[in-house]
């Protein structure tokens, strides 16, 4: 049996290869050992952002005396949320299957494994591949010390499982798997105690954004400890590098992923599994360069962390500037539209040199959908100036991005 191209993997950059390779009408074989859509629409992206809205619908509807409602919460069944959650997750799979078929795509659900750089066998059968892609993806990552016992200590595939919401957790890492998860448990009421190995947060984002993630949590009473390891483990007993003692229901180890490789030459490997950026954007734009030659800026690859305020960059950060650079830090309280929305925490906070925008940093409700905008600006090097022609919508969080520039 054979075909043009034999791709290992059908997450985000599995699948937009598939797809777009059969479009160019190459004969396509794509193998997949647990559930198109991959880490993404499985075990990541889709499932967390619809627990973190279901989460925000109970704050908000627990905090609505506010806006002059007289609700009373009598009973919260969360297994009907985790239903709900793989409802939505089933949905997107089931339509993104029958697109990938649709496209005239061949798709495997076996483990595959490379033979050769010419052979791949799955389910006993030898496929012979002109060219093959490994895009297998991603695993979570284990720190020494806090193997996890799938129980007690939960990775991020694992706390995707429960039905039953914990009283307590421990989150060991601050970054967007932490930082979403700390704002999902917390948003359901549950006690969140979160432990980051670094100086601040979200140790990969602008120190300005960092230092008001902490000043958040603070004012929602997520505890968190900087500069702080776990000693050890006794029986559920959880001693820290600090001297504090905590007993969590359970640990999210949020250690973030590791790519699983092929150990095999001769293969391209996209996605996860190069171990470049683990985002499924980033990935698609891999598989797109990759069968269409469109090229892209990897410096230019936005992050997105969800929940209330988004959390949004793009392309220089502060403390990578040099003294040339200017920069400046528009409130969200300056728009009339936060007032509106009762979303009045954040910033929006651009770095420039010589008229362009070099980088972008948000703290706002929307800020996934502001970064773009300033990120096709970048992309296209339009200057501060020319930026200023454009007519912004007021009242809007758009506007804040012409508020900023007007400032510089």
């Amino acid at each position: 049996m054979y075909y043009d191209y034999g791709i290992i993997g059908g997450g985000p950059a599995g699948y937009t290869a598939a797809m777009l390779l059969a479009k160019k009408g190459k004969s396509v074989v794509l193998f997949e050992k647990n559930q198109i859509g991959g880490t993404c629409l499985n075990r990541g992206c889709i499932p967390t952002k619809a627990l973190l809205h279901m989460s925000e619908v109970y704050r908000q509807t627990i905090e609505s005396s506010n806006i002059g409602l007289d609700i009373e919460v009598k009973n919260f069944d969360f297994s009907k949320t985790a239903s709900k959650r793989d409802l939505i997750v089933e949905k997107i799979r089931k339509s993104l299957e029958l697109a990938v078929k649709n496209s005239g795509v061949n798709i495997i659900y076996a483990t595959a494994e490379i033979v050769d750089d010419t052979t791949i066998l799955a389910d006993n059968v030898n496929y012979k591949i002109g060219k093959i892609i490994f895009a297998a993806g991603s695993k979570p990552r284990e720190l020494e010390g806090l193997e996890c016992d799938h129980e007690f200590i939960l990775n991020s595939d694992d706390v995707l499982k429960i039905t039953k919401l914990p009283k307590s957790v421990l989150i060991v890492g601050s970054g967007a798997i932490g930082i979403e998860w700390a704002r999902i448990f917390s948003n359901f009421g549950v006690s969140v105690s979160l432990i980051e190995y670094a100086e601040h947060l979200l140790p990969s984002a602008d120190i300005e954004v960092s230092k008001r993630i902490e000043r958040i949590f603070k004012q929602q009473k997520v505890e968190f400890y900087l500069n702080t390891t776990i000693k050890n483990i006794d029986n559920k007993t959880v001693k820290l590098s600090n001297g504090m003692v905590k007993n969590p229901e359970v640990i999210l180890s949020a250690a973030g992923r590791v790519p699983l490789s092929s150990n095999v030459n001769n293969i391209t490997t996209i996605g996860d599994s190069c171990g470049e950026i683990q985002l499924a954007h980033f990935a698609i734009h891999q598989a797109q360069n990759l069968v269409e030659g469109i090229d892209f800026n990897k410096q230019l690859t936005p992050a997105v962390i969800y929940g209330e305020p988004e959390i949004a960059w793009v392309g220089l950060r502060e403390q990578d500037c040099k003294d040339d650079c200017e920069k400046i830090t528009l409130p969200i309280t300056a728009l009339g539209k936060s007032w509106c929305d009762n979303c009045t925490e954040g910033f929006i906070k651009l770095i420039t040199k010589n008229n362009c925008i070099l980088g972008a940093h948000i703290i706002s409700k929307e800020a996934s959908a502001l970064i773009h905008e300033i990120l096709i600006a970048m992309e296209n090097k339009v200057s501060v100036n020319d930026l200023k022609k454009v007519c912004f919508a007021h009242p809007t969080y758009s506007e804040g991005i012409f508020e900023a520039i007007c400032r510089l």
